[in-house]
């Protein structure tokens, strides 16, 4: 039923998140003593059991927005309404936000109350290489559906837009092709072995015709050079810089076999567990569906019904219902 591969990429990123968010900041070697095999609660953020974090918020707010059209005023829109009027989250409450988000949301209410909308076309020229948190990476995977049959240039430079709105450096805009690159071949019914490998040639042809600088390149030798997956796990970043995230992510994908083993080894690199748990929950997600994990984490999904909901309203919009 295609309908479920929506489901199952929606639910199984909230999943994740909410496997991630009790033991967020954690060390490795905390986790390595007590690892994370079951879903917790209270913890680090003192969220009841099944409580998504800013990083699914965000991913609902995108896709509830692409339900309608691609519209980056109304995706702007859909951003503030979440961190001021609390829309897309568990509770009625934002318990986790990111310093770049926070201030890029301030400087989207700003160019909406000026209506000088263009300037949100111009966000992604700055050049402050210091802004490349995980924050775009972890809401970014609704975009697919609506970019999956252009060109990679094409896609590049959508993906740069929506990225921009919160992390405008090009260096995360290039992160989040290259996964949704990877994830376009998963969608087509590839293995994640295959996908990778695909996604490596796709995207160094990409940054060559783009000529994409040395100095952004470099940043990505580590996927697209060699195979991240025969990297040993100390070799292996996992706090909130959009590169050890992406890295982080592909390794985990490709060291494990079940949608329960990957969610769990992303969580128990430690330090941003949410959102690396979060990136490949999507992918886990849309590959393996969920019928690997226990009902009782899926039931204790904070407002399922809802998710569930958007998801059958994007299934439809974007050709994949019943």
């Amino acid at each position: 039923m295609k309908t479920n591969i929506i489901e199952s990429t929606f639910l199984g990123l909230a999943l994740a998140d909410a496997l991630g968010v009790p033991v967020e900041f954690k060390s490795r070697q905390e986790l390595q003593n007590n690892p994370v095999v079951d879903m917790r609660e209270y913890g680090t953020h003192h969220q009841p059991k099944g409580t998504w974090s800013d990083d699914s918020s965000l991913t609902f707010c995108l896709a509830e927005s692409l339900c309608n059209k691609y519209d980056l005023v109304d995706i702007s829109q859909k951003f503030i309404l979440w961190m001021d009027c609390f829309i897309w989250t568990p509770y009625g409450e934002v318990f986790d936000i990111g310093i770049q988000t926070r201030k890029s949301i301030y400087q989207l209410t700003k160019i909406l109350s000026s209506r000088e909308y263009k300037d949100l076309d111009f966000l992604k020229y700055s050049d402050d290489e210091y802004t490349n948190g995980n924050g775009s990476l972890m809401r970014i995977i609704p975009l697919l559906f609506y970019i999956k049959d252009k060109s990679t240039e094409e896609q590049f430079d959508l993906i740069w837009s929506v990225s921009s709105l919160t992390h405008p450096h090009i260096r995360s805009a290039l992160a989040c092709l290259i996964y949704l690159k990877f994830t376009e071949f998963i969608l087509k019914g590839h293995s994640i072995e295959v996908s990778y490998k695909k996604m490596q040639v796709d995207i160094n042809d990409f940054f060559n015709k783009r000529q994409i600088s040395t100095h952004e390149q470099k940043h990505f030798s580590k996927i697209l050079e060699n195979d991240i997956k025969s990297l040993k796990e100390e070799d292996i970043s996992s706090g909130g810089y959009v590169v050890h995230t992406l890295e982080a992510s592909l390794w985990s994908l490709l060291n494990t076999s079940s949608y329960t083993e990957a969610v769990c080894k992303a969580i128990n690199l430690g330090e941003d567990t949410d959102t690396t748990a979060t990136v490949v929950g999507a992918v886990a997600g849309m590959y393996y569906g969920l019928n690997d994990v226990p009902k009782e984490w899926i039931h204790a999904i904070v407002k399922k019904e809802d998710i569930i909901l958007l998801s059958k309203q994007f299934a439809k919009k974007y050709g994949y219902e019943n």
